[in-house]
C-alpha cells in the first residue's frame, strides 16, 4: 500500500491553460477538411437526433459549458451542518432517475452502493428546502503546492499539499434520508463562510476559502463556475469535473478536496454486482513533449506540458455502468515497450487492457495491472464526439 500511496496522482494542470502548441486540443476536426464543400454544407451532428450517435452531447445539463474556457457554470446551493456552519455545494449526480432528468443531473444507479461506512453523509431536507448535513467539514485554508520530481521522471512529485482537506467524515456524497433515501453527489465548494465573503461574480476568487476549481462564484445569482478537465471515454474526447479524491497526492494532482470518507467505498470490482465505482485509466510514463500529438501521462503533466489526458470507463450514452466515482488504474509502460517504440497515446479502455494483457503495460514497480486503491470524484460533463 505504501508504494501505491507514494505513486498516485491524476491531473495537476487540469485548471491551467496548456502551453501554446501542446497536443491537448482533443476536439474533433471539422468534417470539411479534405472535402470539396464548406463546413456550412454539412448537416447537424447525428447526436442531435439520437444522443448515443457520434457528435457533441452535453450530459450534465444542469450547467452551462464554455468549451473555449473549459468551464461549467452550475447552480450554487446553500445548506448547513447540523452544528450550524454554512455549507455551499453543487449537485452533479443522483440515484433518483426521475429527478436527474428533471434537474439536468447525471443518473448513476451505482451510487446506491456507496452508502457504506463514511461513503455517504447522512442529510435531511428542511422545511425551507435547504439541506442539513450531519457530518463532513472541509478546510479550504491549506495552500495547494506540488514539487515535481527530477526530470525526466517528474512523477512522482517530491513534495505535495492538497489545497482543501475534508475531516475524517467528509465525502462529497450525501444520502437524503427524508427524500426517498436517494444519494446525491454534492461536493462542497465553500464552508463556514457568508455570501458576502465569497462574492466573486467577476472572478479573482480567494482559494483560501473556496475549492481550487472555482473560477467565479456569485451567491446572489446562485451560480458557481468551475474548471473542467479534458480526457477520453472509449476513444471519444470528453470533459469532466474533478472535485474530490481519497488520497492526498491524488487530491493535489487533481486540484481537488481530500475526502477521507471515500476510503470506505469498495474498489476493484467496477463491473460487478454492488460496485459503486467505474475505472479511470492513467499513465505514469507516457509520451512527452510540447506539441507532441501522442503526449499523455503524469511525467508530461508534471513537466508543465498540459493535462495527462486520462481515460474514463463507461459514461452515459456509451455504457450503462456510469459512476462519478472513478477507481484509478495506473499503467506503467515497460522498458521493452519503450525500446520497441510501442508507447503512444491510448484513448479507449479495452485498448489499454489489451496492452496490459500483452505485457506492454504493468502496474507500479512492475506489479500486476489494476486498481491502485485511489478513488477520484469526477462527474462527466460533456462528450465532444
Amino acid at each position: 500500500m505504501t508504494v501505491f500511496l507514494s505513486m498516485m496522482a491524476t491531473n495537476l494542470f487540469a485548471q491551467d491553460a496548456p502551453p501554446e502548441g501542446v497536443g491537448d486540443d482533443v476536439r474533433p476536426a471539422p468534417p470539411s477538411i479534405g472535402a470539396s464543400i464548406p463546413l456550412t454544407y454539412f448537416g447537424p451532428a447525428p447526436s442531435s437526433v439520437q444522443r448515443e450517435l457520434i457528435g457533441p452531447y452535453q450530459l450534465l445539463k444542469a450547467g452551462t459549458v464554455d468549451l473555449d474556457a473549459l468551464t461549467v457554470t452550475l447552480p450554487l446551493y446553500e445548506g448547513q451542518m447540523a452544528s450550524g456552519e454554512t455549507v455551499w455545494f453543487v449537485l452533479t449526480d443522483t440515484t433518483d432517475e426521475a429527478n436527474a432528468a428533471a434537474l439536468g443531473l447525471n443518473f448513476s444507479s451505482k451510487l446506491n452502493y456507496a452508502n457504506t461506512g463514511r461513503g455517504a453523509r447522512p442529510a435531511r431536507m428542511e422545511i425551507d428546502g435547504s439541506i442539513t448535513f450531519e457530518r463532513g467539514a472541509v478546510d479550504f485554508t491549506p495552500e495547494l503546492s506540488i514539487t515535481p520530481g527530477e526530470a525526466p521522471n517528474t512523477f512522482p512529485p517530491s513534495a505535495f499539499q492538497p489545497g482543501s482537506v475534508g475531516d475524517e467524515n467528509y465525502s462529497p456524497l450525501m444520502v437524503l434520508n427524508n427524500g426517498g433515501g436517494h444519494i446525491y453527489n454534492a461536493p462542497t465548494v465553500a464552508y463556514n463562510v457568508t455570501a458576502d465573503q465569497i462574492n466573486f461574480c467577476d472572478g479573482g476568487v480567494d482559494h483560501s476559502i473556496l475549492h481550487d476549481k472555482v473560477v467565479s462564484i456569485c451567491p446572489a445569482e446562485g451560480t458557481v463556475t468551475l474548471s473542467l478537465t479534458l480526457g477520453f471515454s472509449f476513444a471519444r474526447p470528453v470533459t469532466y469535473l474533478s472535485m474530490d479524491a481519497n488520497h492526498p497526492l491524488a487530491a493535489t494532482m487533481e486540484n481537488v478536496t481530500l475526502a477521507p470518507g471515500m476510503e470506505d467505498i469498495s474498489i476493484g470490482r467496477d463491473d460487478s454486482a454492488f460496485s459503486a465505482v467505474e475505472r479511470i485509466f492513467a499513465f505514469a510514463n507516457g509520451p512527452v513533449g510540447v506539441g507532441n500529438p501522442q503526449r499523455q501521462g503524469f511525467n508530461s503533466a508534471l513537466a508543465g506540458e498540459g493535462s495527462p489526458l486520462n481515460i474514463l470507463g463507461g459514461i452515459p450514452t456509451i455504457a450503462t455502468d456510469y459512476s462519478p466515482l472513478w477507481d484509478l488504474n495506473l499503467g506503467v509502460w515497460t522498458q521493452e515497450a519503450i525500446d520497441n517504440g510501442y508507447v503512444s497515446r491510448l484513448t479507449e479502455e479495452f485498448q489499454i487492457l489489451g496492452f496490459a494483457q500483452q505485457g506492454w503495460l504493468t502496474g507500479l514497480d512492475g506489479g500486476p495491472y489494476g486498481s491502485t486503491g485511489i478513488i477520484i470524484n469526477c462527474p462527466i460533463v460533456s462528450r465532444l464526439l
